[in-house]
């Protein structure tokens, strides 16, 4: 529960905050047009990302208690638990072993940086937080892509016995689409984290 907390109040107000500003461009055209409403929902999931504190807080409360502190032992906990599913994905349908190819891969790209950051956080601290923001991003895009994965199943052997077909199947294609198009950042993010502490810090304090 508590390694989910700053997934809750970070990742999924940074996606609130994305969807309602695709929602203005779907809606827009002349700038905000007030009387379709998008704009205000827009607006209204700004103050979220900064209510509870700034997803900077949330991150690095990521990285530091709930990462570092026990050396990644519970993030990759919950790695096991998603490994798990992939499992059972491969096992199923095309739909679900696309799902599966993509999270096995994103689940990999996590164990990566859970590692940099625990090994990091005592040896550079600098560069276990340069990437906080985008490892609490990372692990969001992992957990969500994983429920999804999990949704899919269920959703396939409800479709099997006939049970509300109409709505399994949008579960189904979300899933899928979750998988082609969202879960496909996590591997170039983990890049980012391992491969690029150094370029966050490389400019001297005075340069900012």
């Amino acid at each position: 529960y508590e390694f989910m907390v700053p997934l809750v109040k970070g990742y999924s107000t940074e996606m609130s905050l994305e969807a309602t500003d695709l929602g203005v461009q779907v809606h827009g055209g002349m700038g905000f047009i007030e009387e379709t409403g998008a704009a205000q929902y827009y607006r209204d999931a700004k103050i979220l990302t900064i209510y509870e504190g700034t997803t900077a807080i949330q991150a690095n409360d990521l990285v530091g208690r709930k990462t570092a502190r026990d050396g990644g032992q519970t993030a990759k906990a919950i790695a096991s638990q998603i490994e798990a599913t992939e499992k059972e994905l491969a096992a199923g349908s095309d739909n679900a072993k696309a799902v599966a190819k993509r999270l096995k891969a994103a689940r990999e790209a996590f164990v990566d940086v859970v590692d940099f950051i625990a090994a990091q956080s005592k040896a550079d601290p600098n560069a276990a937080y340069a990437g906080s923001v985008p490892y609490l991003l990372l692990t969001g895009n992992l957990v969500a892509g994983w429920q999804l994965g999990r949704a899919l199943l269920v959703a396939e052997k409800q479709l099997a016995a006939g049970h509300d077909t109409a709505f399994m199947k949008a579960k189904i294609a979300t899933a899928r689409f979750y998988a082609d198009h969202i879960l496909t950042r996590v591997p170039g993010t983990r890049d980012a984290i391992v491969d690029g502490a150094g370029s966050v810090t490389a400019l001297a304090l005075e340069s900012f």
